[in-house]
């Protein structure tokens, strides 16, 4: 047996002898949609400053900047389709293995796929809100001609996504839930993120530190791998849909 193949079997062991499982997700769950990496060489990081497209101060100092590049990553995530991971832990989840998903992406593709409880980290691109009233704003209004900066219709404050922007806080719900389903958990698998993020990145080490377990899907090493309990070097969409296939 080579290695990756005793890694997709250890994995499916601790998988089905986990109690509560939950994931950890990051951009590299998505690069076979479609999505490349923000920071990766042709992403979206490679040709924009995200200090001055997708920051709070530039949002409030030059919507229209920031607007323009949100229409830009609107375009690619619509054209985005999930792959075999996202429906890889969507199956994981239907048949009871794992308990949810934390995402720190922005696409729903985990949705798309029929993961159902999903805990967005850093937000999404699909709801719309008012920065002055907090009126919600219907996403299907944003066409492409539509007059930029997007305002509202009820006070003329200017509309942003409901994302994470650099320089904001992670919305205090979603950190209580991830945290609250972290705590209930005793195995996570770490999917497509390479633990350069916080909160989110404090995740793993606080299951295991608890005392559980963590199966690592990159295609690199990470900063997770050092401690990992299985660490499968590949694509989530190859891994996931095998582990499945090793729990039928």
């Amino acid at each position: 047996m080579d290695k990756l193949s005793a890694g997709i079997k250890e994995a499916a062991q601790l998988i089905s002898r986990a109690r509560c499982a939950v994931a950890l997700t990051g951009a590299g769950m998505s690069v076979a949609s479609g999505i490349p990496d923000f920071r990766s060489p042709g992403g979206l990081w490679s040709k924009h400053d995200p200090e001055k497209v997708a920051s709070i101060r530039a949002l409030q100092s030059d919507p229209v900047t920031v607007w323009k590049f949100l229409l830009e990553a609107d375009s690619m995530l619509k054209s985005a389709e999930p792959n075999a991971g996202h429906k890889g832990l969507a199956q994981l989840e239907k048949d009871g293995y794992i308990h949810g998903v934390i995402t720190q992406n922005i696409d729903g593709l985990h949705q798309r796929s029929g993961s159902r409880n999903v805990i967005e980290f850093h937000g999404n691109c699909s709801e719309f809100y008012c920065m002055e009233c907090f009126s919600p704003y219907a996403a299907e209004k944003i066409k492409p001609g539509t007059e930029l900066p997007v305002r509202c219709p009820e006070c003329s404050g200017v509309v942003r996504p409901d994302l994470v922007f650099f320089g904001e806080q992670i919305p205090s719900e979603a950190y209580a839930s991830a945290f609250e389903l972290a705590d209930q958990s005793d195995l996570v698998i770490v999917a497509g993120t390479s633990g350069g993020v916080v909160p989110a990145s404090l995740i793993p080490p606080r299951i295991q530190g608890a005392g559980g377990k963590i199966i690592e899907i990159n295609k690199a090493p990470s900063a997770y791998t050092s401690f990992s309990d299985v660490f499968i070097q590949g694509a989530a969409e190859d891994v996931l849909p095998a582990i499945v296939q090793n729990l039928s």
